[in-house]
């Protein structure tokens, strides 16, 4: 069976993360720089194949203080752990599709799914094929390893566990 390679446009997409601060307010980080590719069998994406990479020197949460600790030794170590990686299967369950795999980060692999929204195919105005997808899910960062934790005087926590990853992603039709 032959298949069709599809690559991310990073200039058509946005790969952010968003976590509880004080369990009151969430900040929103940004990987500014990613890569990822698709192989895909059939139109409708159903058991494509995904690799993904994002550098971690690359978070930007409009904050350079807040950005230097979360690459730092004490969130995702990116001196000894410069990228975050995703392997996996897009699955096509009628109309609800899932991205199933594993997610690397800190050294430390395991299995993740998210929610993905398969937005359709179309050609741009260059002669491009491009596909879109929105896709959703949660992690515990201290699955990771990054375990760095602090709690303020009134009891709050200061960052939580939990991390809701938000992408949105344009590929690219290979020829």
């Amino acid at each position: 069976m032959s298949t069709t390679k599809w690559i991310i446009d990073p200039t058509h997409s946005e790969v952010s993360f968003k976590v509880k601060h004080l369990v009151i307010s969430t900040v929103t980080g940004y990987f500014r720089k990613f890569e990822g590719a698709a192989e895909v069998a059939s139109e409708d994406f159903n058991g494509a194949t995904v690799a993904f990479t994002a550098d971690i020197d690359s978070i930007d949460t409009n904050q350079a203080d807040r950005d230097g600790h979360l690459k730092s030794a004490d969130f995702f170590d990116a001196a000894n752990h410069p990228k975050l990686a995703f392997e996996g299967k897009i699955a096509n369950n009628g109309g609800d599709y899932s991205l199933v795999g594993n997610l690397t980060m800190r050294g430390t692999t395991k299995a993740a799914e998210l929610d993905v929204t398969f937005g359709g195919i179309v050609a741009d105005p260059y002669g491009q094929t491009k596909a879109g997808f929105e896709i959703e899910g949660k992690v515990n960062r201290k699955d990771f390893g990054l375990s760095w934790s602090a709690i303020t005087e009134a009891g709050s926590v200061v960052v939580s566990d939990q991390v809701r990853l938000v992408l949105s992603i344009q590929l690219v039709k290979q020829a």
